[in-house]
């Protein structure tokens, strides 16, 4: 997640050091209390999820589905920013677990574990995928400052498979207005189906901020990748409008784990299927 405008481990709860926070620390502590509120003030970070105010049809559902699903986020050696892409996601179950840096208090530990995993829960229950908080984890959730970001992902690539601290070497300097930020990896350069991923969260947001990133990012790392300013209402747009899933995005979800699709999938072969979709969620009455 990026500002436009100024608008388990199980025992990852365990002792931390204490220590004094650095200065750039503190600076985008404030920078980002600002930014929270004067969102607020302006009637953003939305957390109704979508109501009478942000209707949508079938067609802009499947739209909004081509252009999250099929296009990246961020720059690549070969597509660039807004790069065309097949579709990805997971296949195996996702296992998430959540890491602090020493930095971070005891009492955010406890709330952003909790968020966590009860946002597993919905993610597992709205795609239809099994994603849990137990196991050998494959997708870590990292909430460290700046000061001990380099840390933590040096232990988030120790606890996966595949994974090198050079290969999270993205995620280490992140621009000043970006909150939070998540990297998915294939098994292999052939593959489009995600084995592992890590999410980076700053410890300096505040509450709201910082639960708006779980919801982005891990809903991201399941294979929603991309923004759309056109999709309304998202998460998955850089206005900020809203802060956490709204039901238009679960029904992405359900759209990009059904069966019908398959990883690898391009934009023109999924068209005919997702509209299909999109009509059958979009339909009145039960599913």
């Amino acid at each position: 997640m990026t500002s436009s405008t100024p608008k388990a481990r199980p025992d990852g709860l365990g002792a931390q050091t204490t220590q004094t926070a650095s200065a750039d620390s503190m600076a985008l502590r404030q920078y980002f209390a600002q930014v929270q509120s004067a969102q607020l003030s302006q009637g953003l970070l939305r957390e109704d999820g979508g109501g009478p105010d942000t209707p949508f049809t079938a067609d802009m559902l499947a739209r909004n589905f081509e252009e999250i699903v099929f296009y990246n986020e961020y720059a690549s050696a070969l597509q660039g920013r807004g790069g065309r892409s097949p579709l990805r996601r997971w296949d195996g179950p996702v296992r998430i677990a959540t890491i602090f840096g020493d930095s971070v208090p005891q009492a955010e530990r406890v709330t952003d574990d909790e968020a966590t995993k009860n946002y597993a829960k919905r993610l597992s229950r709205v795609s239809g995928h099994p994603v849990t908080t137990f196991g050998t984890p494959n997708f870590i959730v990292i909430v460290a400052s700046e000061d001990d970001r380099d840390a933590v992902l040096d232990d988030a690539a120790a606890r996966i498979p595949g994974i090198t601290p050079e290969s999270l070497n993205a995620l280490r300097t992140l621009n000043r207005d970006t909150y939070c930020a998540v990297a998915a990896y294939a098994s292999n350069r052939q593959s489009y189906t995600y084995s592992a991923a890590v999410a980076v969260i700053r410890a300096e947001n505040p509450p709201l901020l910082r639960l708006s990133c779980i919801h982005e990012e891990l809903a991201q790392g399941l294979g929603l990748a991309n923004d759309s300013r056109d999709a309304r209402p998202s998460i998955f747009n850089d206005d900020d409008e809203f802060a956490l899933l709204t039901n238009h995005d679960e029904l992405l979800l359900r759209m990009l784990y059904d069966p019908r699709l398959q990883p690898g999938m391009t934009a023109s072969e999924a068209a005919p299927i997702t509209r299909i979709i999109a009509r059958e969620l979009t339909a009145p009455g039960p599913l």
